[in-house]
């Protein structure tokens, strides 16, 4: 029989300096986890990390043919981020011995049922989380950039109230314009002042002082968007903690039924005003207003909705042998 299992808190009072001193030491070890995951993040944050978090951004814009480059306004925003994302990263990759820890410190004070019941859902909501945040990396990101990107760059350029002239596209170039050479990538080796388009980069490079230095162009619209650093990396880690988040949904739906607060028939038959619901509180959480997002999110939280249905109906009664 497991000693583990059959575990009784009572049978092992621990006085107030003993849990003090637990604690202490989970939060220390805890503590260590944290910096040695922030000490991995901050070696490669500037070449992994920031790129990784920007890469929804830059395929949006290659794709449409922008500069994939962002900006920002003051000297320090750029380290600023990277310090920031960095420790949320580190945060995210420590979070389990964290989590750990405090399990160890709670678990010492539970009966064998109650740490059983709470350690059968938390892979579940480990995966939720992680479910949530690859969902808003790989379809809520793009989706949202690019519909915001499309309708920025719809907005017509008019001179008054003359439409801006037509250019045809051509093979030959025109007598009375300037070509610039459209290059599959950098070239080996250029000279001082030689120019071209980058196109696999999408932007114009230019040799200037023994560095190659690059120029900025955009669209051809009314409306020229900057897109700041640290603007997207808030807008992108709001996104990834409040999916992230939301989708531990079921898990809410489980604990109110079980510990008594609302009947599973209840929540079945409330189904229309809990959809309003869920709905309306997309709308409210999430970053940026934007609508792509919260359309989102809504379909997911519904379908999770009815998975947290389906986890809190009766288990069936074994029938003796």
């Amino acid at each position: 029989m497991d000693p583990k299992k059959n575990f009784n808190p009572d049978d092992f009072r621990m006085t107030v300096g003993e849990h003090l001193e637990d604690l202490r030491k989970r939060l220390i070890l805890a503590l260590v986890g944290f910096v040695l995951a922030a000490v991995v993040c901050l070696c490669f944050g500037k070449d992994y990390i920031i790129p990784f978090f920007c890469r929804p951004l830059t395929d949006v814009l290659y794709k449409y043919d922008l500069p994939t480059q962002l900006h920002s306004d003051e000297i320090p925003d750029v380290f600023s981020t990277f310090l920031r994302i960095s420790l949320i990263c580190a945060g995210a990759l420590s979070a389990p011995w964290v989590a750990y820890q405090f399990w160890q410190f709670i678990a010492a004070g539970l009966y064998p049922k109650e740490r059983q019941y709470i350690t059968k859902y938390i892979p579940l909501s480990i995966a939720l989380l992680i479910v949530g945040m690859v969902f808003v990396y790989l379809f809520v990101l793009p989706w949202t950039i690019e519909f915001f990107l499309t309708f920025a760059t719809s907005v017509p350029f008019k001179d008054g109230n003359t439409p801006a002239q037509e250019v045809v596209i051509t093979t030959q170039p025109s007598l009375d314009a300037v070509r610039i050479p459209v290059l599959k990538d950098r070239p080996r080796e250029a000279a001082e002042g030689q120019i071209w388009f980058n196109q696999r980069a999408g932007r114009i490079e230019v040799v200037l002082g023994s560095h190659v230095k690059v120029m900025g162009f955009r669209s051809d619209n009314l409306i020229a968007t900057e897109y700041k650093l640290d603007k997207y990396i808030d807008l992108v880690v709001g996104m990834l903690i409040t999916f992230g988040l939301s989708f531990q949904l079921p898990l809410v739906v489980l604990a109110l039924v079980r510990v008594g607060i609302v009947e599973r028939e209840t929540l079945q038959k409330s189904r229309t005003y809990v959809y309003f619901g869920i709905a309306v509180l997309s709308a409210v959480i999430t970053p940026g207003d934007t609508i792509t997002a919260t359309v989102l999110l809504t379909g997911p939280l519904v379908m999770l909705y009815e998975l947290g249905l389906w986890l809190a109906r009766e288990p069936k009664e074994v029938a003796p042998t």
